[in-house]
């Protein structure tokens, strides 16, 4: 059986505070930020709507891929959601 691991951004609003992730249950993942059960980061911002998210079967990739995309600058981070997500609607709709 194959896992998927999933690098993922989420928001609390359009153009507000990202954060950006990696787990292998993405809506699973997602509703805990919801929760405010995880990270102080997003509980304090409450940032739980999902913009954006990538797939892959290797977790070192989808952990590289993590740490690459926190190291970018918050405009080719808005980029790359307004590519994919022009409208930054809640991704979670579409599972």
């Amino acid at each position: 059986m194959n896992n998927l691991y999933y690098v993922y951004i989420i928001t609390n609003k359009k153009n507000g505070t990202l954060y950006v992730g990696v787990t292998n249950n993405l809506l699973r993942r997602v509703e805990e930020h919801s929760l405010g059960i995880v990270d102080s980061f997003t509980r304090k911002y409450n940032i739980h709507t999902l913009v954006y998210y990538e797939t892959t079967e290797d977790i070192i990739i989808a952990i590289e891929r993590e740490k690459q995309l926190k190291k970018w600058n918050r405009l080719w981070k808005i980029r790359l959601i307004e590519t994919e997500n022009p409208e930054w609607k809640d991704l979670r709709e579409d599972f």
